[in-house]
């Protein structure tokens, strides 16, 4: 039987590969606001993922009841309308403000999973969870260095954190008797449903090229969720949660490579706490599992 420890390792491990991910589909979609709105990217996103798990379904030949088979289908829509106003809001906000900046201010969301993770489902949070998740926050906080007047963009990654945090409770709800397959075709067929219901209101025609960045950052987000529904079928919700930071330091490179952001020291020492409190978390499950001998 896989212990606790193993577990905690294998979350951390697709938690980590999967913020990678999200982290380059930012990137991309921050360099085609320049052209194309940002509720259109999010549309081009969702129905590239949908386009792509359908097709799979089909060409392998799946039954209907491996990706299909839910009792769930009004928490799978919920789900899929929390992610659509995450990605939509945050690319909104990627057109006015710096990727890193934008990611940073998304990182409220892991003190929101933590708290919402207690009466949603009904996990322990200890002290130990709370300092880390607290001091990560702090470690934003040096890398943002937040002040001057609040203007309305900055408002946009906040709301997608918010929406962030529910999505990841109800995943975790889901995950618990949800196959991965039934959960990816129901997040991807869902956010393609919402997203299409807002797009008419921004729509420009396309390029070859744009139609062509759309489908791969559609197949970056599959495999994105892939690894995020993993994750929280091996952890728990509030173990995940500080390691949501560790998407500032690939924003942070990717800042560098796509835009030539030169990272400032207080975006090296922001970076090195929010790494530390993660690598914090995971030492002390495994001293856990180690102490109990599961």
């Amino acid at each position: 039987m896989p212990s606790r420890e193993n577990h905690a390792l294998t979350g951390f491990l697709f938690f980590v590969a999967g913020n990678l991910l999200t982290a380059i589909v930012d990137a991309v979609a921050k360099l085609m606001t320049r052209d194309v709105h940002a509720l259109q990217i999010s549309w081009g996103y969702f129905t590239a993922m949908a386009v792509l798990v359908g097709g799979y379904a089909l060409i392998a030949r799946l039954p209907r009841a491996r990706f299909l088979d839910t009792r769930r289908v009004g928490l799978h829509l919920a789900r899929s309308a929390l992610l659509v106003t995450t990605v939509s809001a945050l690319f909104v906000g990627l057109t006015y403000i710096p990727l890193a900046d934008a990611v940073a201010i998304m990182f409220s969301a892991p003190l929101f999973i933590t708290a919402l993770s207690v009466p949603f489902l009904g996990e322990r949070v200890g002290i130990h969870r709370w300092s880390a998740v607290i001091i990560g926050l702090a470690g934003v906080i040096v890398l943002v260095q937040p002040g001057g007047a609040m203007q309305w963009p900055v408002l946009m990654p906040l709301a997608a954190a918010l929406s962030f945090a529910a999505f990841q409770i109800l995943t975790r709800r889901l995950m618990v008797k949800e196959a991965p397959l039934v959960a990816l075709f129901h997040i991807s067929a869902g956010a393609c449903l919402w997203s299409s219901l807002i797009v008419g209101f921004v729509w420009s025609p396309l390029t070859l090229e744009q139609a062509g960045t759309f489908a791969g950052i559609g197949v970056l987000g599959v495999f994105a969720h892939l690894c995020i529904i993993r994750a929280f079928q091996a952890a728990q919700a509030s173990f995940l949660a500080p390691f949501n930071y560790v998407k500032l330091v690939w924003a942070a490179v990717l800042g560098y490579l796509m835009f030539g952001d030169i990272p400032a020291n207080r975006v090296l020492v922001g970076s090195v706490i929010i790494i530390a409190t993660g690598l914090y978390v995971l030492w002390r499950e495994r001293r856990l599992a180690d102490t109990t001998g599961r």
